[in-house]
């Protein structure tokens, strides 16, 4: 079981690092830099799932984010990618005891990527 989830987390890094390589431009999976910067009204969001993120809130911030993001707006991209490869870091133990999974963080990443015409995700944990 430990193996499989440290495979999945190493798996879900990699991926959000992908993505700022080949949208951003950059070399990171870091996005703070990238959203305070972007000056599009990303930051706005940024800041409100971090303080849900800070209050072990990670349904409600997941949920927040799907009925904020603007899809038009490639810096909300970034917002998701930050916001799932922060719960990445999170241990299992904190993702269960906020009833979440590293599995929702991989169907998360799926999903927003979709949204954004990135369809690439369908094969890449399988």
């Amino acid at each position: 079981m430990f193996y499989e989830q440290d495979w999945l987390m190493k798996q879900i890094q990699m991926l959000v690092r992908f993505i700022a390589k080949t949208v951003f431009k950059k070399d990171t999976d870091e996005f703070s830099e990238i959203i305070e910067r972007s000056a599009s009204g990303a930051d706005i969001l940024y800041r409100e799932l971090l303080i849900l993120l800070e209050s072990g809130e990670i349904c409600k911030a997941e949920n927040h984010l799907y009925d904020s993001i603007d899809v038009k707006n490639k810096y909300h991209l970034a917002v998701a990618m930050d916001f799932y490869a922060r719960l990445n870091l999170l241990s299992e133990q904190e993702l269960e005891d906020a009833d979440f999974s590293r599995e929702e963080i991989k169907d998360g990443i799926k999903n927003i990527t979709a949204l954004f015409g990135m369809n690439f995700t369908t094969d890449y944990f399988d």
